[in-house]
């Protein structure tokens, strides 16, 4: 298949450039591969036989632009395949993943490419470079020897073919996931059995049942919008179980079991590291990273979970207490906890997430995200039809500087679960800011999320938690188009890992105020606003259960930590080494047969491995760059003004620890974080 009959190989010729989604079939996808990166293999030839003294513009620079075509396929290919997935693409990916890996280890252990590097690296103290070329030039250079430049041809073999495995073995891992979450359904068949769950998740519970030919019967599934309700309404106990042991124990075994993967990935993540040089994943990893090592990782972890044990405990006997009064035992199980928990809320504070439903249509929130990054940054999104999304519940926008009209983005929006998307939420691109072949590129950025569906009778209503998601989400998405780098590579969310949510976790602070939810937050049947008394519940309850869920978020980053931060050859079982892993921070007693690492994508299906902790430690990050908005005004205009030059414009073109204190005039300070959360 030709490039002419190809849309990933052809000029798009839509506005921006866009994708052509609407022309790409599965068919598409391989021979792109292969034209793609057979053109960037080809580019890589022309900078090692460049004649002269390698240069910052004929080596490094040319080296950021030779896999422009490449990159488009793989962004289309590997955004389609976990938003809109079938059989034919997993299977694609499994063939295509190894290739990628070789094709990176090619250019990364290439001798005669790195002399290249080499030589534009030692002549650039000579060179009038820029802040950002300086940067691209250190991070190249140092992605190649931190990946084995220099290491022998024996030990370069050894790293491609624990890069081909790993690369498998990941696509594994999340096709795995994937399936064992969508297998699992509850059906349910006496109305007796909804004993205590809210309107809105039984409404959704019947129109999974009727789109799968079940009229009679309401449907729940591992999904979020219709797990995390069931677990906390749901009076039928039984069920409760059934339905918690089915998500803590996805993956565990038959055909699709996750535990010979773990394994092996952490096997071979670390001999990996070892054959580079370092002591262990972790070491490798956070050597770019704000932590800078394990061993600081692990001491800020020990901080926050010294902070947190004692009132997470507290938390537990407070629910147990609970119970017993309520029912007269005090037996909480893992089960039991988001039921009694989410009581218990009801009696202190007097409401529930239910209650705060009607106040969020979807479509509201979706305006209300829009009116901040207008009043915040200025930015305009207006709905562009005309132009594809990848599937038909995707909402396309124009990004425009509202005062100027300059259009600085595409924006995508993909709200609602399907079979064919893996669960979640997360922002990625289809195309980075910054240079390309063709000239700048603005970005074209997506978020992805996994919330709850309209009804027959009822629009999007969602949770607390769903609004928290969008708003993180968008967040990520503000870091990508407001980049303002000259390099792609460097520009948007390409930051040190646990810097990448500072712009994330911010966001969300502005739902937590009466003045941010005054701007959507209307009642979608009588568009009355939110009510001060409500917003002050939430306020109020903000610190509920903090403990609880300091130690949660502890728990999934020590247990990220024991499997990369350690020699794992002496490894023998997967459930038990994580009921050791994770005894500092478990409340529970371990369930025989349940465990998180077979389903812990971020860390085995994605790149967060050895970085888990850095969701915590950017909490540190936002709530002291929040606090300078609640000093100053939520939209006071000097303040995101400098927060937009000094840390979201900038991308990964600075180390961001000088971003943050360009911005704050410091280094982070823990305190805003404990204080706002009761834990000091």
């Amino acid at each position: 298949m030709s490039s002419q009959n190809n849309p990933l190989l052809e000029a798009s010729k839509l506005d921006f450039n866009v994708p052509r989604f609407d022309l790409i079939k599965d068919a598409h996808y391989e021979p792109a591969f292969n034209a793609a990166i057979a053109q960037a293999r080809k580019n890589i030839e022309s900078i090692k036989s460049e004649a002269g003294t390698a240069t910052f513009s004929n080596t490094i620079e040319a080296l950021e632009l030779s896999s422009d075509q490449l990159d488009v396929v793989t962004n289309v290919f590997f955004n389609l395949l976990n938003t809109d997935g079938n059989d034919f693409l997993r299977d694609l990916a499994k063939k295509v993943s190894p290739q990628l890996a070789e094709f990176n280890n090619d250019i990364i252990l290439d001798e005669n490419l790195f002399v290249r590097i080499e030589q534009a690296y030692q002549e650039a103290e000579s060179a009038n470079l820029t802040t950002e070329q300086k940067m691209l030039l250190d991070k190249t250079y140092k992605s190649f020897i931190r990946n084995g430049a220099k290491i022998s041809e024996q030990e370069k073999n050894k790293i491609r073919e624990i890069d081909q495995k790993l690369a498998v073995l990941s696509q594994e891992f999340q096709d795995h996931l994937l399936h064992e979450t969508n297998a699992f359904e509850l059906e349910i068949t006496d109305e007796k059995d909804l004993a205590g769950l809210p309107d809105s998740s039984i409404a959704v519970a019947k129109k999974v049942a009727e789109d799968k030919g079940k009229k009679s019967s309401w449907i729940f599934n591992l999904d979020a919008p219709s797990y995390v309700p069931f677990m906390r309404y749901s009076e039928k106990r039984a069920l409760r179980e059934k339905v918690w042991r089915a998500y803590l124990t996805r993956a565990t075994n038959g055909k699709r079991d996750n535990r010979s993967i773990v394994m092996e990935m952490s096997k071979l993540r670390y001999q990996r590291a070892n054959v580079l040089g370092y002591k262990t994943h972790a070491d490798f990893v956070l050597e770019e990273r704000m932590a800078s090592d394990p061993t600081k990782v692990n001491n800020f972890l020990e901080k926050m979970l010294d902070a947190s044990k004692k009132a997470a405990l507290k938390d537990l006997e407070d629910v147990k207490d609970f119970r017993n009064r309520l029912d007269g035992k005090n037996e909480v199980m893992p089960w039991d906890f988001s039921y009694y928990s989410e009581k218990l809320k009801v009696e202190k504070f007097k409401f529930n997430d239910e209650d705060l439903r009607p106040y969020f249509k979807l479509e509201n929130a979706v305006a209300g995200v829009f009116k901040h990054a207008e009043l915040l940054y200025g930015l305009e999104f207006k709905t562009r039809e005309d132009l594809p999304g990848y599937h038909s519940e995707v909402e396309v926008y124009e990004v425009k500087e509202k005062d100027s009209q300059k259009t600085i983005g595409v924006f995508y929006m993909d709200l609602h679960p399907r079979e064919t998307k893996r669960g979640g939420a997360w922002m990625t691109v289809f195309q980075e800011q910054g240079l390309k072949t063709s000239g700048m590129a603005i970005p074209h950025v997506s978020i992805v999320c996994n919330l709850t569906k309209p009804t027959a009778d009822k629009p999007s209503l969602l949770t607390y938690d769903e609004l928290r998601t969008l708003f993180h989400e968008f967040g990520h998405s503000l870091h990508g188009l407001l980049s303002k780098c000259h390099y792609q590579s460097i520009s948007g969310t390409n930051v040190f890992w646990d810097f990448v949510e500072l712009p994330s976790q911010l966001m969300e602070n502005w739902i937590k105020e009466k003045e941010g939810l005054d701007l959507f937050a209307k009642h979608y049947e009588t568009n009355e606003p939110i009510p001060k008394s409500l917003v002050q519940k939430i306020q109020d309850s903000s610190k509920f259960l903090a403990g609880y869920g300091c130690i949660r978020q502890m728990q999934f980053a020590m247990l990220d930590m024991s499997w990369h931060g350690v020699d794992p050859s002496e490894i023998e079982d997967v459930e038990s080494y994580e009921i050791e892993s994770t005894k500092e921070t478990a409340l529970f007693d371990h369930i025989k047969g349940t465990m998180v690492s077979t389903s812990f994508a971020h860390i085995f299906g994605g790149g967060y491995s050895s970085g888990y902790y850095s969701y915590k430690w950017a909490e540190v990050l936002e709530a002291d760059v929040f606090e300078v908005f609640k000093q100053k005004g939520l939209f006071n205009s000097e303040v995101s003004k400098k927060l937009r030059e000094d840390i979201l414009s900038k991308g990964g073109s600075e180390h961001p620890m000088e971003l943050f204190k360009r911005f704050r005039g410091r280094e982070p300070d823990p305190q805003y974080l404990l204080k706002r959360d009761g834990l000091v």
